[in-house]
């Protein structure tokens, strides 16, 4: 009998389990498929759980098992699995975000060619009895611009790939450097610039708030007539219905899509289009794929589970006890700072300032600055940076990354400030512990206020002078979105002021472009937290 014993779900690939069956200090069971009872019945017996996507790691399932160490996901996204509980009872999440690169990479590359060349359309066609080779004209890839929106691991992966194909590469990242780029062969743009110039686009960024419909009416308009638009990577980032407008209008010659908003889809009117491509969501399904990422977490578990320092932690870092124990309650401040800030910004981000005072001066702050930096990133990059990783990725963008300590905290026990510089803007953000180590945000470049950090909130810069407030609030009533509570900072009275609204629900992106023409608002920018 091992000294640990693992629960594992979800067909996860024995092969690739071989690190944790190799261990004899650790006892793995197979599980069959169970509902949320079922598990919380069961998992007080373990030490360790792998899952892939169908099991649901639920607070519920989480809170019965007191045992519980680690919870590895075989695969890259983790919303089946509860952080923010798993962090409330110390249990490290931890995923496999290297091993289906390969497999999206070239699932992608796949899909440009079959919608390049009509491969689909042409097979489905003789299958049926007609040898129609007039019906489909493709196009070569080589000298067509190849516009990539998001140049993390699988964007980079598909550039190079693309560059042998002899294709000209623009991509749009915020969070990459004209020196990252220039290295890697490829021009940078904005993202209006990218759809003008690019004769098919890709994506290969993770859903959020930010990029939801990115490619919206508006984006298809700025399109070049006979674009061809790629998604292998989250649904819900293309506007389906704008994709089928501009697809029957002939805008867009053609798509090709592995992920839809909502799965499993069979029903989308964009499958009765002959030049639209799907498959369901086959990004990762490759059999080195499924091997590469259970044997990946299979060795983050036994390094989790026999106290070692693991890589892809996806909640909480891997420290020394006594470090963890100072260090905890800041780390939870430390990201909500960085993913505020990050939600805030404009431009090319190049440095990150952060500055600890009060108590802070005295502790190990690293792992601190760490949090800080993946929840800075997180907004764009996602499921791929974590803890261990997240300093890395920043270097890679060409973002610098300074910290200091200080011995004043201005009236706080200790003070974390956070400055952003990109080559737009600099913005500063500071924020501290109150009772019962409950984070809040205490001033936002300057301008004092208290706000939790939590949920939606809505950052606006404004003038300081009346009717500001008071039509934001109607606007809001309007739109039916409720305040659940507002902050307003200034310097001086006349000048220039901050408005922080807490909502109990997402702004829709027509609201807030209201709100930005009301007279005195100097911007907005919703944050999700």
């Amino acid at each position: 009998m091992g000294q640990y014993k693992v629960l594992v779900m979800d067909g996860v690939s024995q092969k690739g389990l071989q690190p944790l069956l190799g261990e004899p200090d650790i006892e793995v069971v197979q599980g069959s498929k169970m509902t949320e009872d079922e598990l919380v019945e069961v998992i007080g017996g373990y030490d360790g759980m792998i899952v892939r996507s169908a099991t649901k790691v639920t607070a519920r399932v989480l809170e019965n098992a007191p045992g519980l160490k680690v919870v590895g996901r075989a695969g890259v996204g983790v919303d089946n699995i509860d952080l923010k509980a798993a962090t409330q009872h110390g249990v490290l999440v931890v995923n496999a975000p290297d091993g289906n690169t390969i497999a999206a990479t070239e699932h992608t590359i796949a899909m440009m060619l079959a919608l390049a060349r009509n491969i689909p359309q042409a097979v489905a066609r003789l299958k049926k009895g007609t040898w129609d080779k007039k019906a489909f004209l493709g196009v070569e890839l080589r000298n067509k611009t190849l516009g990539i929106i998001g140049m993390g691991r699988i964007g980079s992966a598909v550039a190079k790939r693309a560059q042998a194909l002899e294709m000209d590469i623009v991509a749009y990242d915020p969070f990459i450097t004209e020196e990252k780029a220039e290295s890697l062969g490829i021009r940078l743009a904005g993202l209006e610039d990218l759809l003008k110039q690019a004769d098919f686009i890709t994506i290969h960024m993770p859903k959020t708030q930010e990029n939801y419909h990115m490619l919206d009416e508006k984006a298809f308009s700025m399109m070049k007539d006979g674009v061809r638009v790629l998604n292998c990577a989250r649904g819900g980032i293309i506007d389906e219905e704008a994709l089928y407008k501009f697809m029957t209008a002939g805008k867009v010659a053609g798509a090709a899509v592995d992920v839809f908003e909502k799965e499993p889809n069979i029903d989308s009117p964009l499958l009765a289009l002959d030049n639209f491509i799907a498959t369901p969501h086959l990004g990762a399904s490759t059999a080195e794929a499924q091997l590469n990422v259970a044997h990946d977490v299979a060795e983050e578990v036994v390094d989790a589970l026999q106290g070692k320092v693991v890589r892809h932690t996806v909640n909480i870092p891997s420290i020394n006890p006594e470090v963890m124990a100072t260090v905890k309650p800041y780390l939870k401040l430390a990201e909500k700072l960085g993913k505020f800030l990050s939600q805030v910004m404009e431009g090319r981000v190049t440095r990150l300032e952060i500055v600890f005072s009060g108590s802070l001066a005295d502790a190990e702050v690293s792992p601190i600055t760490t949090a800080m930096v993946k929840g800075f990133l997180d907004p764009v990059l996602q499921s791929s940076v974590n803890y261990i990783n997240a300093p890395l990725l920043a270097k890679t963008r060409g973002i610098s990354i300074s910290q200091t300590v200080n011995g004043r905290a201005n009236g706080y026990a200790s003070l974390i400030t956070v400055k952003a510089i990109s080559d737009q803007v600099e913005r500063a953000l500071a924020g501290t512990l109150f009772r019962d180590n409950e984070p809040r945000i205490v001033a936002i470049d300057g301008y004092r206020i208290d706000m939790l950090p939590e949920g939606n909130m809505l950052y606006v810069p404004h003038v300081d002078r009346p009717r500001i407030i008071g039509p934001v609030g109607m606007l809001f009533g309007e739109h039916n979105i409720n305040i659940a509570g507002m902050q307003v900072g200034r310097k001086e009275s006349g000048g220039k002021a901050v408005m922080m609204l807490s909502v109990d629900a997402p702004v829709p992106r027509e609201t807030m472009n209201k709100i930005t023409e009301i007279d005195g608002v100097l911007g907005v920018k919703f944050i999700s937290l």
